[in-house]
C-alpha cells in the first residue's frame, strides 16, 4: 500500500536544515554512548551479582569475542569509566558507576513504560535495551507520568 507523498509530508514535515542537523547530531551522540553505557551497566550488574566482573564474562554476556571486549574495556579505562589490570577483575570508577546507575534508571523507565502500554514482557526487555539510549529527559518524564498514572 503506497502513501500519498503529500499526506506523508503533512504528517512528518521536513525540518529546517539547522533543526534537522541538530536532531541528527543528537542521535549520533547517543549512538556513540550506547556501547559505553551497555558495558558499564553490565559490569555493574556482574559486580553486584557475582562480586566481580571479568572480561571473559563481559564478552560472553555481550555475545562477542574476548579481544573485542578487551579493546572496549581498554577504551573505557582511557576514558575514566573503569579500572582494570591484565588477568584481573574490572572495576567501575565513580564516573563509571554514575553512568551505570543513570543508564539502568533510563532502561527501567523505558521497560516499565513499554509494559504499561501493553507490550509483552519479552518484547519490552528487548526493545528497552535499544530505546534507552535514545530517550530524552523530557520523554522519560512523560513515560514516568504514564507509568505512575492510575
Amino acid at each position: 500500500m503506497s502513501v500519498d507523498p503529500a499526506k506523508r509530508t503533512a504528517e512528518r514535515p521536513l525540518q529546517e536544515p539547522d533543526a534537522q542537523a541538530e536532531a541528527f547530531a543528537v542521535v549520533r551522540q547517543a549512538h556513540q554512548m550506547e556501547t559505553t553505557e551497555d558495558y558499564v551497566e553490565l559490569i555493574d550488574d556482574l559486580i553486584t551479582s557475582q562480586g566481580e566482573a571479568r572480561l571473559v564474562e563481559v564478552a560472553e554476556r555481550l555475545g562477542i569475542s574476548q579481544p573485542s571486549a578487551g579493546k572496549t574495556v581498554a577504551r573505557l579505562q582511557r576514558e575514566g569509566y573503569v579500572t582494570s589490570e591484565p588477568y584481573r577483575s574490572i572495576f567501575l570508577t565513580e564516573k563509571g558507576k554514575k553512568l551505570a546507575d543513570a543508564s539502568r534508571e533510563r532502561h527501567d523507565v523505558v521497560y516499565q513504560f513499554l509494559l504499561k502500554i501493553g507490550v509483552s514482557d519479552t518484547t519490552a526487555k528487548i526493545d528497552s535495551e535499544g530505546l534507552e539510549h535514545h530517550v530524552s529527559e523530557e520523554t522519560l518524564d512523560a513515560f514516568r507520568r504514564i507509568i505512575n498514572a492510575r
